[in-house]
């Protein structure tokens, strides 16, 4: 298999997947997670794809 981009891997693929189901699952959190453990657990998802994205870059 020839990868062209961090897009073709695997990872990058199961990573931006749970990123974007932890977004949807986020969404029904209680108002009151909502700022401080929401925004958290929604940033430390999406870094795990923008770091595969950055180490392939290099």
């Amino acid at each position: 298999m020839e990868y062209r981009g961090y897009r073709d891997l695997i990872v990058y693929k199961l990573a931006y997947g749970l990123a974007t189901e932890l977004f949807q699952t986020t969404r029904d959190f209680p108002r009151e997670e909502r700022y401080a453990l929401t925004d958290q657990i929604r940033r430390s998802s999406r870094s795990v794809p923008a770091n595969l994205a950055e180490g392939w870059k290099r």
